[in-house]
């Protein structure tokens, strides 16, 4: 694997709040950042996938989260 590196600016707040995860987890700064990146990137195409799939839906009649679970249930 190719690692690379990348320099982010943190505010007080969110230093403070990174550093008590990683004395509560005994994980890494950078451990810690990789997975919320993952997770901010997977919300992210999960949120893109799903207007893309919108219209569908409602031509199906689904017009709320309700309405599928009841679909698929």
């Amino acid at each position: 694997m190719n690692n690379r590196s990348l320099t982010i600016r943190l505010d007080e707040e969110l230093e403070q709040g990174l550093e008590a995860a990683c004395a509560e987890t005994g994980r890494s700064r950078g451990e810690i950042v990789r997975d919320a990146l993952r997770r901010q990137l997977q919300l992210m195409r999960f949120e893109q996938l799903r207007r893309q799939a919108l219209p569908f839906g409602e031509a199906a009649g689904w017009l709320t989260d309700d309405d599928v679970f009841a679909a698929v249930s």
